[in-house]
């Protein structure tokens, strides 16, 4: 179980009938407000209320990378394009939806959808 403390601080409770064990795995200290797995559940989208996007990967341990940073307007959202988890997709509250790819944080293509969005 992975989940997110107003902190910044990424949580993981491993459960085991009626034992557990909590571990810290990232710190990026700002709040988070979406935690979206990929498919295969590999990679961990850190979606921030400051708008930018990091990548965890339960399987290596490590820290939390920035993937994508606001520029102009707040990610509001973000989620993987399937099949695979090359890419993702982000809307920002302005209503720019881009296609990201994961691997280094190259944008691939935007839209303007000329609308403020809103969850």
């Amino acid at each position: 179980l992975y989940f997110s403390a107003q902190e910044g601080i990424l949580f993981f409770y491993h459960i085991k009938g009626l034992q557990y064990e909590m571990k810290i795995c990232a710190d990026i200290s700002q709040p988070i407000s979406g935690l979206i797995f990929s498919p295969d559940y590999t990679t961990l989208l850190l979606v921030t209320d400051q708008g930018t996007i990091y990548t965890y990967k339960p399987a290596h341990s490590g820290e939390a990378v920035k993937l994508l940073d606001a520029c102009s307007s707040c990610f509001l959202a973000a989620d993987f394009l399937t099949p695979g988890n090359k890419y993702c997709v982000s809307v920002t509250i302005s209503g720019e939806v881009q296609v990201w790819f994961l691997e280094d944080g190259t944008c691939l293509s935007k839209l303007n959808l000329d609308i403020e969005v809103h969850i």
